[in-house]
This record gives structure tokens, C-alpha cells and sequence, in this order.
């Protein structure tokens, strides 16, 4: 199973779209640098459930690696685009308005009650943003880096604007749950962040922290961040395995009518 090319034009914006499967649309939004094979093969394992997996293309090349000068010339170019709030702590980037418009797009050709995002690092906490929409129903922030660490405030900001903030409180209070995913010892999605998650939204977040601490069981590097991606081990019973199935669990049980 491959990927489709298409383009989606709202406003003034055209950007790339790849899809893959059939039934109810899953936004996957790529980390830095952008699509690469394993964001790739992640929005497989979603087109496997019964889901379509939708990756638009917001920064980056498709399809390549996640080089070191690559990731830095993309990240760089990330932090100055006006479509990126990188270090603003009470604002909710510009790029989701072109993301709901897109979500509304997928859920309208798609079908189903709803639609699913996954952000990943630098568009973790896009799905926030998102969930103004009633259309999204099964959001699911993965190490979320923005605003940027840089900072004690910064570190506990949810990066979107506190009239958007409301609004998640209030999809909260009408049955929608948020899962988050970060490594224990990820300073780009610290820790600090997800206790702000749980402050604001209680039960209706659920947070998946992975050990990473030094001399874990599973030897995974005090630096991992790419929690369904780069990080990610194949292989029932390793905690990024388990977080791989949490997610798709979560999707499944919002947008998936289950016998």
C-alpha cells in the first residue's frame, strides 16, 4: 500500500498532500524535517486500521532523511516562518487554520463522525489549535516542542491563544480526550509541558511518558524524542510499542465503529 500525491489549496496556500487507505481521515503532521520514511511508515500502520492516513506536506522535502544539516536548515527555517509561532507562549500558530480547512476537506470526502490528528515535535501541539473544530474527535500530541523550551514560562506553555484554549476545555468537558506521548528525559517536550496538560484538562488527558531515564530496561538514549518514528522499536512489549498501539487504540475508538 503507497501513498497518493494530491495538492489542497485554502486561501492563498497550496500545499502537498499524500493519502493512503480508506475510512475516516487521520491528519498525521510531520516532525522535523518533514515527511520522512519512517513519518511514512507511521501513516501506514494508521491506513492499516481502517483509517485514511492524510500527511500534508508542511515543511521539508518528502521522502527525506532526517539528516543533522538537513533537520537544523529546516528547523531554522521553521522558527522565522509566519506560519509557525516558535516562541510565542499565548498564541495558536496560523498554520491550523489551513489544517482545519483541511480536516473539514478529508472529513467531507472521507466520511465517518470525525477526524484524528497526530502532531509530532514541532506540530505536536497543532492538534490543540485544531480542536476549535468539532470535527476532530481523537487528537494525539506527540512530543510536543513548541513554543520552543527556552525558559521556565515557555516550558509550560501549550503554545495557542487562551480564547482556543477555552475552546479545548470545552470539547474536554463534552467527551473528547487528548493522548499525549514524550521520553521521560526530553527537554524539547519537557515535563513541565504535560503537567500544564494534565492542570488544564484532567482526566481528559492522558499522558504515555516512556522511560528514558539513564540505566532504563530498555537502553533507550536520554536523547530520544521521536516517540512513533525514529525512536520507535518494532517489537511487542517495548514501551515505544506499546505507545505505537495506544494511538491507534485511541484513534479506533473515536473514529472506528467497533463490534
Amino acid at each position: 500500500m503507497g501513498y497518493e500525491i494530491g495538492e489542497f489549496t485554502h486561501g492563498r496556500t497550496r500545499r502537498t498532500v499524500l493519502r493512503s487507505g480508506t475510512g475516516p481521515a487521520v491528519l498525521i503532521l510531520p516532525e522535523t524535517p518533514g515527511i520522512t520514511p519512517r513519518v511514512a511508515d507511521f501513516g501506514q500502520r494508521v491506513a492499516s486500521i481502517g483509517c485514511t492516513a492524510v500527511l500534508p506536506s508542511l515543511f521539508g522535502i518528502p521522502g527525506h532523511r532526517p539528516t543533522a544539516l538537513n533537520t537544523t536548515r529546516v528547523l531554522a527555517a521553521n522558527c522565522v516562518s509566519r506560519q509557525f509561532t516558535a516562541f510565542l507562549r499565548r498564541r495558536t500558530s496560523p498554520i491550523t487554520e489551513w489544517l482545519r480547512a483541511l480536516a473539514a476537506y478529508e472529513h467531507g470526502r472521507c466520511g465517518g463522525p470525525g477526524v484524528g490528528c497526530v502532531g509530532m515535535c514541532f506540530t505536536g501541539g497543532f492538534a490543540l489549535g485544531m480542536m476549535v473544530d468539532e470535527r476532530l474527535l481523537a487528537p494525539v500530541l506527540a512530543q510536543p516542542s513548541l513554543p520552543l523550551p527556552i525558559g521556565s514560562g515557555s516550558k509550560r506553555s501549550l503554545g495557542i491563544s487562551d480564547r482556543d484554549l477555552q475552546a479545548v476545555r470545552d470539547r474536554i468537558d463534552d467527551g473528547i480526550c487528548i493522548l499525549g506521548l514524550r521520553f521521560s528525559e526530553d527537554s524539547m517536550a519537557p515535563a513541565e509541558r504535560f503537567a500544564r496538560l494534565r492542570e488544564e484538562f484532567g482526566d481528559g488527558f492522558i499522558g504515555v511518558e516512556i522511560d528514558s531515564s539513564p540505566g532504563n530496561s530498555h537502553r533507550i538514549s536520554k536523547w530520544a524524542h521521536s516517540t512513533l518514528t525514529e525512536e520507535f522499536v518494532d517489537q511487542p512489549g517495548h514501551p515505544t510499542h506499546d505507545a505505537l498501539d495506544a494511538v491507534l487504540g485511541h484513534l479506533a475508538e473515536q473514529l472506528l465503529e467497533l463490534d
